[in-house]
């Protein structure tokens, strides 16, 4: 059986992308194709090496596991160890799958022309039919790894939030809501829900103490100095929900907020506050709803 070192290279250069792919999409990695061509091609040229048998060193395990390490920081570069390690694991994972499911495919296509040198499975099959293995492959990992996230328990649907508004900072816990997709209608930004009792250091209490009012177009309850400087901030918010299609939020711009996840924070400068005038949980577990677009 005759292998070709381009062949090899090709092979392995397409099945560490999709796997350095899936990966970074398992992990929402900020992702950068350059980056992981580059690291797909070192990862190929190791292969090609060891199947040459150039340097016997390259057997060694530790040298593989050092190859990874440099492969994950060259695709993603992770700030941090736990970081990295946490690629490094969910890569490994994602490998094992990706080879188990793309070799059963070969070898149910054309397992005559399957061969095995220093670790790695060589054949004369065409290359079309490597890559629509990959691509079951990588199809089988994302619907695994959506399966398993859909599962993962409560503490990873909350985040923690700094909201400023006028120069002033309030901190809470909020909740993912993937059905939040609340939007302000003329200038089409995100929206947070927040319960009206946090921001009372940040927002006069005349306003606060008579949403519905103000909602009404009723502002006789409100003094003249907080009219003049909030009548032009607030904002109106229609939604609907369970057991109410028509409602209305009244919402005021923040100056920032600031996201944490893990390791991750992010700043969004432009959103609206939506102020909610009752509690969101019986036992305070958290008190804002975050939008999935603000992750993004």
């Amino acid at each position: 059986m005759t292998i070709y070192i381009d062949v090899v290279l090709i092979e392995n250069l397409i099945m560490n992308f999709i796997i350095l792919l899936a990966t970074g999409l398992i992990l929402k990695e900020n992702i950068k194709i350059i980056r992981l061509l580059l690291s797909s091609l070192l990862g190929a040229i190791y292969s090609v090496v060891s199947y040459m048998s150039i340097l016997e060193i390259y057997t060694s395990m530790i040298l593989k596991v050092i190859l990874s390490i440099v492969m994950i920081y060259l695709a993603f570069n992770p700030q941090t160890v736990k970081k990295m390690w946490k690629e490094l694991l969910i890569f490994y994972l994602t490998s094992f799958v990706f080879g188990g499911a793309a070799f059963a495919f070969i070898y149910i296509i054309k397992p005559q022309n399957i061969l095995m040198k220093n670790g790695l499975f060589l054949g004369t099959y065409p290359l079309k039919t490597i890559i629509l293995g990959a691509i079951i492959a990588f199809i089988i990992i994302i619907a695994a790894f959506t399966v398993v996230k859909s599962k993962i328990s409560k503490k990873d649907m909350f985040c923690e939030v700094e909201i400023k508004i006028d120069e002033k900072t309030i901190k809470t816990t909020a909740m993912l809501d993937t059905g939040n997709l609340l939007k302000e209608p003329i200038t089409n930004t995100p929206v947070i829900v927040v319960e009206h009792t946090l921001l009372y250091d940040c927002i006069p209490e005349e306003i606060l103490n008579h949403l519905e009012e103000l909602l009404g177009g009723d502002f006789k309850n409100i003094s003249e100095n907080i009219k003049n400087e909030y009548i032009a901030k607030l904002k109106f918010i229609p939604f609907s929900s369970l057991g109410k299609q028509n409602g209305m939020l009244l919402g005021i711009k923040a100056d920032y907020i600031k996201i944490k996840e893990e390791e991750r924070e992010s700043k969004k400068k432009n959103i609206i506050v939506g102020i909610y005038n009752k509690s969101l949980t019986k036992r305070g577990e958290y008190r804002a709803l975050l939008g999935i677009e603000l992750l993004s």
